[in-house]
């Protein structure tokens, strides 16, 4: 269970699942030739089969004060696209107990966005019926990202809101905030649309070190060295990829820890200028 301390914030990650994507079916222009030609993505990052690896993962976030885990993944008994239409039935709680943090004991949930992989473990199945699986916790859900979503989406997407997002709402567990909501003096957040019309990234600072969770703005390291590279699960690809550029640019040569939702391990690491483009030092 991989962890990083940012001054006096703790951030560690709790894989739900591994997801190999071969053959581009995760960025269709991931070809093996051009895969190659950044051999720094090599292990971790693509297989020697040019299969890109991306995961699944929470990121709890220990701050003074605040228990805040970061996007909830698919969560169990939930039958999805992304899994085949099957439902996971992984070991993600006792994880999260194991990392020393009880359902009890997060007292925040944020999501980055509302898709399938973020919000899932919001709630869990307990006789027959979907109930939020924090019971003590704030849901921190973006306005304009439920505004859109509320009208919005495909049957999955319906489904995914009415088990998932819903209940949190019917339990009186909300609070829906801005896209530069401050959650504590260490952590706020920053709009980062593109993959969805709401998205945010988490910024965290403490004792003069910094780090960034990235969300959905890029789903995988080799679009560092390719911000244009999209995939079908962008809502606005032209948007994401303004985004990509902008805070790769940003970042670049900065001592800002960058922590990849979808990144699988090592998971963190730092942009780098590399050419025209940028590199992930790990």
């Amino acid at each position: 269970m991989l962890n990083w301390q940012v001054g006096k914030v703790k951030i560690t990650s709790v894989v739900e699942v591994v997801i190999p994507f071969p053959d581009g079916r995760l960025i269709s222009q991931a070809t093996p030739q051009a895969l190659k030609a950044s051999p720094w993505l090599f292990p971790h990052f693509v297989q020697e089969t040019d299969t890109l690896m991306a995961c699944v993962q929470a990121l709890l976030v220990e701050a003074p004060g605040l228990r805040l885990l970061v996007d909830s993944c698919i969560g169990n008994d939930k039958p999805r696209g992304l899994t085949g239409g099957n439902s996971l039935a992984t070991p993600f709680l006792q994880h999260l107990d194991d990392a020393g943090w009880s359902r009890d004991r997060v007292n925040a949930v944020l999501c980055t966005h509302l898709h399938v992989d973020h919000v899932g473990w919001n709630t869990m199945c307990v006789d027959g019926k979907w109930v939020p699986t924090f019971p003590k916790a704030r849901y921190l859900v973006g306005k304009h990202e439920f505004e859109h979503w509320r009208n919005e989406g495909d049957e999955e997407q319906r489904t995914i809101f009415a088990d998932s997002v819903q209940p949190i709402f019917d339990a009186g567990l909300v609070d829906l905030v801005a896209t530069d909501h401050r959650i504590s003096p260490e952590i706020r957040l920053r709009a980062t649309p593109g993959h969805t019309p709401g998205h945010v990234s988490v910024m965290i600072e403490s004792e003069g070190h910094k780090a960034v969770i990235t969300g959905d703005i890029a789903h995988h390291p080799c679009q560092m060295a390719h911000p244009d590279w999209t995939t079908t699960y962008d809502s606005d690809s032209q948007a994401a990829t303004a985004t990509r550029a902008k805070l790769f640019a940003e970042w670049a040569d900065q001592p800002i820890l960058v922590i990849g939702t979808h990144y699988v391990a090592p998971t963190a690491g730092y942009v780098k200028r590399d050419g025209a483009a940028y590199s992930f030092k790990v």
